[in-house]
């Protein structure tokens, strides 16, 4: 299949999955979620590819949504975040944790909002030393998505969780390492050919072992991770009706401080 901002990329048996908006950082707009979505879908089902890799194109993995497209009026003027993230980016965290299969996210640089949530669904992180993390929702007033309300803490724990979430801080590549949140960090010159090594590994590795192993870690995480969705997506629709959250994406927009006031 071919798609509009997303290169599917068969390699023996591995199948690169890359994010093609570099000109906008790859931030997610309608057509992004739709082929992404299609292209996690694709790779599930695809019985020769035995490890799967998501990255980025240009200089960034993702950088979230894209806030001069996502955020849409509907009927009653508020934007139809709950509709969004249930049809369109829930499927692919669920997708990548539930497929049969290793999954790699290779961080070639910024992973913001749901792109950290994307990365953050994988079975490992790998990061270029350049990359930074970063739960940006609230710089615009919204509250987490894409499961990273579960995922961030069940990573690095409460208290830091808390910080990446409430300051909207960038944690960078080595200090994600540091507080577990990634598994693994290279020179930004020897990127490329680690991943490449570690998707060669995992292609080679017990397929089934794989499988049953992210079943069996999945079993005491994603078991919560439907009612986290779901109280993410509705708590982010009630955010969305809020001023904070006109002021944090307007203050995006014009490039300059937001100036909140707790309504």
């Amino acid at each position: 299949m071919t798609y509009e901002t997303v290169d599917v990329e068969r390699r023996g048996g591995e199948l690169r999955i890359t994010l093609n908006r570099p000109d906008a950082m790859n931030a997610w707009n309608a057509q992004l979620g739709e082929d992404l979505r299609a292209a996690v879908e694709q790779a599930a089902a695809d019985e020769e590819a035995r490890a799967v890799v998501v990255t980025g194109a240009g200089r960034a993995f993702s950088s979230g949504a894209d806030l001069k497209t996502s955020f849409e009026p509907g009927p009653d003027g508020h934007p139809e975040l709950e509709t969004v993230l249930k049809q369109r980016y829930h499927p692919i965290i669920t997708g990548l944790r539930t497929m049969p299969k290793p999954v790699l996210a290779a961080v070639n640089g910024p992973a913001v909002g749901i792109g950290l949530s994307l990365a953050l669904a994988a079975d490992l992180v790998i990061a270029r030393e350049s990359a930074y993390f970063l739960l940006a929702f609230v710089n615009i007033g919204l509250n987490p998505d894409g499961g990273s309300s579960l995922l961030v803490p069940e990573r690095v724990g409460f208290a830091r969780a808390a910080e990446m979430a409430m300051l909207g801080e960038r944690v960078p590549a080595r200090q994600a390492l540091e507080w577990g949140l990634i598994n693994r960090v290279t020179t930004d010159e020897a990127f490329d050919a680690e991943v490449d090594a570690l998707a060669q590994r995992l292609a080679a590795g017990p397929t089934r072992s794989y499988a049953a192993t992210k079943r069996q870690l999945d079993a005491w995480l994603f078991s919560r991770m439907e009612a986290q969705l779901d109280l993410e997506a509705g708590l982010q629709q009630e955010s969305a009706t809020t001023a904070d959250f006109r002021e944090g994406v307007q203050a995006f927009l014009e490039k300059r401080p937001p100036a909140f006031e707790g309504r």
